[in-house]
């Protein structure tokens, strides 16, 4: 072994404290109290970041699409050809066609922007994470002829827009909302823009702000018209098995959609939300491993300190015999244990904590009688947390790291330490 028995009985027997040694043995204690308590809020916050993550990225990759093929001649024809392609790539769930733009609601007076997104009403159905949240209407609903007199009649025209869309403009299923197209109509009087009167047959909360808020579903066939596309498409969705590792995906749907299609994934797509998570995540990893490097230098005040008080034990081991070495390693060994035992008290902590997250939130909750993780603000009914295990063996990892860098130099001194001149006053 590294270290002999001699030498952790004495290392042992410097951590057990006397009262003359009192003080010394607090801030060892409180140097294992704060690596341990910077260990587990660095897995804490982690777990809850990664847990975000996923439910966000969740969202977005149920929402959108996985991959998106577009045409680099403007809006394509519908072309069954291409759709077999794709279907052919080995991993791909589905492929959509479908037609987006944006358009402007005029409702009661008042103007804002929407962004339509023209589906199939079965597509519409294959999406869970809309048609299974629905907070009025039904899914069977959308897309289904509503009886609307003039132009709109038999389109099978029923629209779902998000909840927080509906709640602005005070709007109900059985409304209508008239939409007005970036396209113009050209008439004997000029251009005017092409506006429509659609019914809402759904509404759907999904937990993001900005879908809910100008998202609106639109049946393919209605927005062909609207848009001006008839019997084509703006852009094929792809979706696959597994949208975390896109990139074979992306190769192999660019090989079979052909060269004169251009493909996108879902990165490039939400490129500016993902790394704003990413940089979000990775800075609060850095500000709070400060939180253990503190805690570090803790265990470098405390060695030093025990150093200094037990210069003429180390001379009267020196002078039996006790090389450099082994005064080296019974030093390190002291400041090396408060960092372990830290280690895995802030680790097991930290587990333990993100294990029971909720249940401890509904406990304080009920304390202090206040929300403190309101839904209607976080879009989340619970604190999502994920464990990953890679992630707490590297925190832990770090810690020892920082444990063990700390206690190098008082045990350097500690060996350096010269009897003659610790016995001279003694």
């Amino acid at each position: 072994m590294i270290f002999s028995a001699f030498e952790r009985m004495v290392a042992m027997r410097y951590l057990r404290a006397r009262r003359q040694e009192g003080f010394i043995s607090v801030i060892a204690g409180f140097s294992l109290l704060g690596i341990g308590l910077g260990v587990a809020t660095l897995i804490i916050v982690m777990s809850v970041m990664n847990g975000f993550r996923t439910e966000l990225l969740g969202r977005v990759l149920g929402l959108y699409s996985h991959l998106e093929v577009q045409s680099l001649l403007g809006p394509m024809p519908e072309n069954d050809a291409v759709t077999q392609r794709l279907l052919a790539v080995p991993g791909v769930t589905a492929v959509m066609p479908t037609v987006e733009g944006q358009a402007l609601i005029t409702q009661d007076g008042t103007a804002s922007a929407a962004y339509v997104h023209g589906i199939t009403p079965e597509d519409f159905r294959r999406r869970p994470i809309v048609s299974t949240h629905l907070v009025e209407g039904a899914a069977e609903a959308f897309g289904a002829a509503t009886g609307a007199t003039g132009d709109e009649a038999n389109l099978g025209d029923g629209i779902a827009i998000g909840s927080r869309m509906a709640k602005r403009l005070n709007l109900h299923v059985g409304d209508q909302l008239r939409l007005v197209s970036p396209r113009f109509n050209q008439t004997a009087f000029g251009s005017i823009p092409r506006a429509r009167t659609y019914p809402v047959a759904a509404i759907f909360d999904v937990g993001m702000y900005d879908v809910d808020n100008s998202l609106i579903f639109m049946p393919l066939a209605a927005a062909q018209t609207f848009f001006g596309v008839a019997n084509g498409y703006t852009s094929i969705e792809v979706f696959v098995q597994d949208p975390t590792h896109i990139d074979p995906y992306l190769a192999a749907a660019t090989r079979a959609a052909g060269q004169e299609y251009r493909v996108y994934d879902w990165r490039q797509r939400s490129a500016a939300f993902v790394s704003a998570i990413d940089v979000e995540r990775n800075v609060m990893f850095l500000i709070l491993s400060l939180i253990i490097l503190v805690a570090a230098f803790n265990v470098i005040s405390s060695m030093i300190m025990l150093v200094k008080d037990k210069g003429r034990d180390i001379a009267i081991l020196r002078t039996m015999g006790a090389s450099r070495g082994m005064v080296l390693r019974i030093f390190f060994l002291t400041g090396a244990s408060i960092g372990v035992v830290g280690t895995v008290f802030g680790m097991v902590l930290g587990v333990l904590f993100t294990k029971n997250i909720e249940a401890i939130r509904q406990f304080l909750q009920a304390i202090i009688g206040r929300d403190l993780f309101n839904a209607e603000i976080y879009f989340f009914t619970q604190i999502p947390a994920k464990l990953d295990w890679m992630e707490v063996t590297q925190v832990g990892v770090m810690a020892l790291f920082l444990s063990f860098a700390a206690t190098v130099y008082p045990s350097w001194r500690a060996a350096r330490l010269d009897p003659v001149e610790a016995l001279r006053y003694e």
